[in-house]
């Protein structure tokens, strides 16, 4: 049985590259494309009845214009209307469809990440019983370089493992950031120095151990390179983003980083790249 993708379709201009995203992943996974689009439930029966057959002859134009313009064959589709609160329905289709990724289109409301919480996107990545992907690049544009923030949690172990066997080609940075205690107040004395030199070591360990534990598991896996920076992990994060970014950020929907807290919110408000959020377990 083929696995389902659910894209939740808008109709914006801002969703067509989450669009064709969706159908590139459907072709290449060999997986069937559900298209779904939510209806204000409180307009009229008439005219939503007349809205439901103009909305499904849009999202089959735009359809077969992406599918042109990237030169991609036809998965097999389903393309369907409902009606409800937007967040809500997306969440209860991808659980009754038993999808396996829901993909969606970036928010609009960039730079604003008090705005972001309340969004359908910021919902759907709270509730949702698969990973999400909010897709804002071309889908021509290959997912080489997948980041993905890493520690020692049950989360980010599930996170690694759906990452490693979504993406077998691609080149995967595992990046750990920790606040070493005392750094400020004894960063120029040589005993500490050594003492955090020791732990840096320690946790390169830790780390490659949790690595090499799910590798067993998987079995064939791609190029990885870990990498350890000292700060606050939030801000690590953010600073990599902003000069080094990767093609794809994989992230666990539980992330708590640094001192800033959930970091989802500002990650959607300054999208550098796409985002995989997956649940927790």
């Amino acid at each position: 049985m083929p696995r389902t993708l659910l894209f939740a379709c808008d109709l914006s201009a801002e969703n067509r590259a989450a669009f064709a995203r969706a159908i590139r992943l459907a072709v290449d996974n060999g997986a069937r494309l559900d298209v779904l689009h939510v209806l204000d439930p409180h307009l009229p029966h008439q005219a939503l009845r007349d809205l439901e057959s103009a909305v499904v002859a849009e999202m089959e134009r735009m359809m077969l214009d992406l599918r042109e313009d990237y030169a991609l064959p036809a998965p097999e589709t389903l393309i369907q209307t409902v009606t409800g609160a937007p967040y809500a329905e997306i969440i209860r289709e991808a659980h009754e469809r038993d999808a396996d990724l829901i993909v969606l289109g970036a928010h609009r409301k960039r730079g604003q990440p008090e705005l972001v919480g309340g969004t359908t996107l910021a919902r759907v990545l709270r509730g949702a019983p698969c990973p999400v992907l909010s897709a804002s690049h071309p889908a021509n544009q290959d997912w080489q370089d997948v980041l993905v923030p890493v520690d020692f949690s049950l989360a980010c172990r599930h996170t690694l493992r759906q990452t490693l066997k979504r993406f077998p080609e691609a080149r995967l940075t595992l990046l750990h950031a920790w606040d070493i205690p005392g750094e400020q107040e004894l960063g120029s004395d040589s005993g500490y120095a050594r003492w955090r030199d020791r732990e840096v070591e320690r946790l390169r360990q830790q780390l490659e151990q949790e690595v090499e534990s799910v590798m067993a598991e998987l079995g064939d896996v791609p190029e990885l390179e870990l990498e350890l920076e000292q700060g606050d992990p939030g801000e690590v994060l953010l600073d990599r983003l902003r000069h080094q970014p990767p093609d794809l950020l994989a992230l666990s929907s539980h992330a708590q980083l640094g001192r800033h807290g959930h970091l989802t919110q500002r990650l959607l408000a300054e999208p550098h790249c796409d985002l995989m959020v997956c649940r927790a377990w």
